[in-house]
């Protein structure tokens, strides 16, 4: 799908391009990026490239244009990960800048053009519109990184009276994406350095909206290697809290094998086919089911007493 807007905050959208217009690209057909490469020059090389998932951020010049990768975060449902970080291409001309991703997103919210002129001046040129965009997708990196905080205190609850390794997996897939996050904003603050740092950059860059866009990522950075460092000794704790249950289930089984076998053992030696001094009485049945009670429950007491049960 390809949509054009007459500025980078999305308020108007127009059917063909005109100069300084900002044109989003979502999950490209092969005729879209056809005419990407037809009518915009885009190189389809540099198309193939952020359509691909695993596609690290980069950032290239050229005498005619800029291209920027970054990854952003994004959440995912169908494959068992909550979150997960794919690639967001940004195609710098004189003429125009493009936006290519391969799925909707929170960082191009086109229905929601207010996040890019809150705090700062209208955003008029490509380079702090591309600045807003790391500065956005730090921002939802830290959002997520909190969603990720509360589904793992939920694990936790669980796996505290846990037997099984279903919880476990479960943290092994907020570990994983704490992964996926912590790579991805470390790529993202090299092409930040490179973007403040690059000469060949002769546009006036908002150092207010730049120094921003640094303390989300680092912020998003350092918050996610916290989750992970806990959430990777927690791991190792909660395995031994589930054997410990799965060792104390076991325990309780045991004790009660032993309290139904004195049951079973007096029941076995007068069920026996062979003379005993009880097999005239008339009380002798009942006699015999009293005293397995009374001994079974003798058992319970003494287990009780020696904190076993």
């Amino acid at each position: 799908m390809i949509r054009i807007f007459k500025t980078f905050g999305g308020y108007l959208e127009i059917a063909e391009p005109q100069q300084g217009c900002w044109i989003n690209v979502i999950k490209p057909t092969p005729k879209e990026i056809e005419r990407l490469s037809s009518e915009f020059n885009l190189p389809s090389d540099l198309v193939t490239d952020v359509l691909d998932v695993d596609e690290r951020p980069r950032i290239e010049f050229e005498d005619e244009w800029t291209y920027i990768i970054l990854r952003i975060p994004v959440e995912v449902l169908n494959n068992g990960l909550p979150f997960h970080t794919i690639p967001l291409g940004i195609f710098i001309t004189d003429k125009f800048t493009l936006t290519i991703c391969i799925q909707e997103n929170e960082v191009l919210p086109t229905g929601q053009p207010l996040p890019f002129r809150e705090q700062y001046r209208q955003i008029t040129d490509s380079l702090n519109f591309s600045l807003r965009l790391f500065m956005r997708s730090g921002t939802l990196y830290l959002r997520y990184l909190k969603q990720i905080n509360q589904m793992t205190s939920l694990i936790e609850q669980d796996l505290e009276k846990s037997i099984k390794n279903k919880e476990l997996n479960k943290l092994l897939k907020m570990e994983k994406c704490l992964v996926y996050f912590i790579t991805s904003i470390k790529a993202n603050e090299i092409v930040l350095a490179k973007l403040r740092n690059s000469k060949k950059i002769t546009t006036e860059i908002n150092e207010d909206l730049l120094e921003d866009a640094f303390i989300e990522n680092k912020q998003a950075l350092e918050m996610a290697q916290i989750y992970s460092d806990i959430q990777s000794g927690m791991m190792d704790a909660f395995a031994s809290v589930i054997s410990n249950n799965l060792n104390v289930v076991m325990k309780k089984l045991t004790l009660i094998s032993i309290i139904l076998m004195i049951p079973t053992l007096i029941a076995s030696i007068f069920g026996m086919n062979v003379p005993n001094f009880m097999e005239d009485w008339t009380w002798a049945l009942p006699s015999i089911i009293a005293g397995s009670v009374l001994l079974s429950v003798l058992g319970v007491i003494w287990f009780k007493k020696q904190e076993w049960i």
